[in-house]
């Protein structure tokens, strides 16, 4: 699409000129532009691990703890707990006045059902409920755990900031099945989604709900009061970079989640415009891998590309040569964080040996079954990954099908446990935060249970190491169990990190408030 076109498109979404100042515009007729990193293909954040999706879902749906600054949790719909009987009951009482978009109250049955939702597919939510006996709605504001032990880590685990997060939605809705999508987006948080004005691969629009009740006490990430300022927040998908590079700079739009890294400099000379690294765990590269089927329900198969994947071209293909922006040297868990080590990462960081890589596919079996490797061609950082790894594994000597599609069909083939002949896929590059990588309580995808988050990857070892950190008594016992976990890892590969790098945010100095971490709607307001 040509950028005129992008940016009359962007103008008639709310009929209003394009190039009018736009602080002398009365608030209500001012929405707020995103340019978001990805198009919103799926909008039920229990179906999915997509950024995008549980970005929109911390618009549309509030969650019973929040995660502050600090990421601890802190009572967010519930005004507080009680917890009894040596930390094996916990009783959390709702705050008054909670309303559904459509104007029917949060209950206690509501988050109950919601809690059973998230949990069965999340899997924070899954070590919570292996120790609940109980979990019940005593009375319309009290929610009940009964546990078998003690668990403190209760309202951290329903707090998460991470894809996957506890979205408490109506009863009705919360019936769904998780493996089946939620289509109506009926949610308690400070806005509403408009569906009627979504345009899928476009547009998706919010407005402010102006019966929400916000938390009190200071606004802190994830906790505290979520005081809106603009009553309509529209996300335009720009597929083209330097396109939504231009429409920043020409005052179309506000906000740009993540602009390449190439084109920052004219950025950064716009005097109009603010860039920074607003996520300070970086983001992180992996190659996720199908377990299930050929070749790579082969372990060995899979130790085969350790030797050849290089960190540094991928990150470089990514960020450039500035090495400010960029490391490699990560493994499991992420860079500078308490579980980080360097327990067997030289198996990245040594010289990179493709002919050894090849020796070790012959030796382990390989015998030319396809691989298909599925790129997002609309997400940069994520298509400069998937083609740094085609071509590893071409030059290698795998038989690779490279399918560059959109990153929201990614996401819809990824849940497929099909053969490739049958539509399923036997690998892809993805990013997460480093926030969602820094323990084994929120990475989902270090697991070895059988489940679609790892690509059906079974191990007992990591299961037994995983669960092993949780009941760890302290600190020191945590990272030692993380090392091992760690040097597990290396041995049956759920996924390949790929490196860490630091993505920039962009945003029209007309606003502020932006949050750190990723992008978060309330508080931010006309500057």
């Amino acid at each position: 699409m040509r950028r005129r076109d992008v940016l009359s498109a962007i103008g008639a979404a709310t009929s209003l000129p394009l190039f009018t100042p736009r602080l002398a515009r009365a608030q209500a007729a001012r929405p707020l532009r995103f340019v978001p990193s990805s198009d919103l293909a799926i909008i039920d954040p229990i179906w999915t691990l997509a950024y995008v999706t549980r970005n929109h879902g911390f618009m549309v749906f509030d969650t019973l703890y929040g995660l502050d600054e600090h990421f601890m949790p802190q009572p967010q719909m519930v005004a507080g707990h009680v917890v009894e009987n040596d930390g094996r009951l916990w009783r959390l009482t709702l705050r008054d006045g909670l309303l559904f978009h459509d104007g029917t109250p949060v209950l206690a049955a509501d988050c109950v059902a919601s809690i059973r939702r998230w949990a069965s597919v999340d899997a924070f939510g899954q070590v919570l409920m292996a120790v609940t006996e109980e979990l019940s709605a005593a009375g319309d504001k009290e929610i009940r755990f009964r546990l078998s032990r003690p668990f403190p880590l209760l309202p951290t685990a329903l707090a998460k900031g991470n894809p996957l997060m506890c979205a408490i939605m109506p009863a009705r809705l919360a019936a769904t099945p998780a493996t089946t999508q939620v289509t109506e987006m009926v949610g308690s948080g400070p806005f509403r989604f408009v569906a009627e004005e979504r345009i899928p691969g476009s547009r998706a629009v919010y407005s402010k709900f102006e019966k929400y009740a916000p938390a009190p006490g200071n606004s802190s990430f994830l906790a505290g009061a979520k005081v809106v300022h603009f009553g309509r927040v529209e996300w335009h998908s720009v597929p083209d970079s330097g396109t939504a590079a231009a429409a920043l700079q020409a005052g179309e739009v506000d906000w740009l989640e993540t602009p390449s890294f190439d084109l920052l400099p004219p950025l950064l000379r716009n005097r109009n415009v603010a860039v920074r690294n607003v996520d300070p765990t970086g983001t992180i590269g992996v190659l996720r891998i199908n377990h299930l089927h050929p070749p790579f329900n082969n372990p060995a198969i899979r130790r085969a590309l350790l030797s050849a994947l290089d960190q540094k071209a991928c990150m470089t293909a990514v960020a450039g040569d500035d090495a400010s922006l960029w490391r490699a040297d990560v493994g499991f868990f992420t860079p500078d964080t308490p579980m980080a080590s360097d327990a067997g990462t030289t198996v990245m960081s040594a010289p990179r040996d493709l002919e050894k890589a090849r020796r070790e596919l012959t030796e382990a079996g390989y015998k030319g079954e396809k691989v298909v490797l599925l790129g997002a061609s609309n997400i940069e950082s994520i298509n400069a990954m998937s083609m740094v790894v085609q071509d590893t594994l071409s030059r290698i000597g795998m038989n690779v099908d490279y399918i560059s599609t959109d990153w929201g069909t990614v996401m819809q083939r990824r849940t497929s446990n099909q053969p490739t002949e049958k539509g399923g896929w036997s690998a892809f590059v993805g990013t997460w935060s480093g926030n969602d990588l820094a323990n084994p309580a929120v990475s989902v995808t270090l697991r070895g249970d059988g489940k679609a988050a790892g690509g059906w990857l079974e191990s007992a070892e990591i299961e037994r190491l995983r669960t092993a950190w949780f009941e760890a008594p302290d600190l020191s016992t945590q990272q030692r169990i993380c090392r091992d976990l760690q040097m597990q890892a290396w041995k049956d590969v759920p996924y390949i990190p790929l490196g860490q790098y630091r993505p920039q945010a962009a945003w029209r100095k007309e606003i502020t408030g932006l949050s750190k971490g990723f992008p978060l709607f309330w508080n931010v307001k006309p500057a």
